[in-house]
């Protein structure tokens, strides 16, 4: 990771500009957490895989938790490792088998699987056993996310540890209600629908200011016809997530 010096702050924020030349909404987007911790639920999944269902299904029922973006933030990431197996995944990307990759080397895992769950950058089991969701009670700070005109986010982290760090702001596009007719592999003949689902994904570092830190970023362009119906954002530190939040667009 490229590391910023704390002291020097120049170029106020770092900017990317992906091209996205869609609208969601005139009105500006803001979402924000609390000081606690927000649950990021990432999920390694694919639809050339027969046991993704039931764990997608699972995803999808945070739409009607009272939780949803308050305590918990939901991410599908669909990986490509299952695309040579008869069936193209087409939300599938490479960088999201990468992220669970780095994941599997951070734990000293010999191998990666689908479905799997990461809670706050840690391997979660126990969902095969419809455990509850491990608990989050640490205190870490404040992230405060906001989308204008459509096509640019501005993030503010205001953490309450007062040692400084490396932060890096990561933003995902999700999509919700989208269905496929699989023809090959071991889903074929299924409709499956999928729920915060990742279309894009796109970091940047955020710059120290003092008491703050700051990030500004345009969104990641999808790269197929799917469109956005809700917005991830979370901080990582050393690659693991420490705070998250999110919202549907309008």
């Amino acid at each position: 990771m490229r590391r910023v010096n704390k002291r020097v702050i120049a170029a106020a924020f770092v900017m990317i500009w992906l091209g996205a030349k869609y609208v969601i909404g005139s009105e500006p987007n803001t979402f924000e957490s609390g000081d606690t911790q927000n649950s990021l639920i990432e999920l390694f999944t694919s639809e050339g895989c027969s046991s993704c269902p039931p764990a997608e299904k699972w995803l999808s029922g945070f739409k009607s938790n009272p939780d949803l973006w308050k305590k918990t933030v939901p991410v599908a990431f669909h990986v490509d490792y299952w695309n040579h197996l008869g069936w193209r995944d087409r939300f599938s990307k490479p960088e999201f088998s990468r992220r669970q990759q780095r994941y599997a080397a951070r734990w000293a895992g010999d191998s990666v699987y689908t479905p799997a769950f990461v809670v706050n950058g840690q391997e979660w089991r126990d969902w095969f056993s419809r455990n509850a969701l491990p608990p989050s009670l640490k205190t870490v700070g404040n992230l405060r996310v906001t989308l204008s005109e459509g096509e640019k986010l501005n993030a503010t982290f205001v953490p309450k540890s007062t040692q400084t760090h490396d932060f890096v702001l990561n933003v995902a596009l999700l999509g919700n209600d989208l269905e496929s007719e699989v023809k090959r592999g071991e889903n074929t003949g299924r409709k499956l629908r999928h729920d915060f689902t990742a279309l894009s994904l796109a970091k940047t570092d955020m710059v120290y200011d003092g008491d703050r830190w700051g990030a500004s970023i345009p969104l990641p362009k999808p790269s197929g016809d799917d469109k956005p119906s809700a917005l991830a954002a979370w901080i990582t530190e050393n690659e693991i997530p420490i705070q998250a939040t999110g919202g549907s667009l309008h």
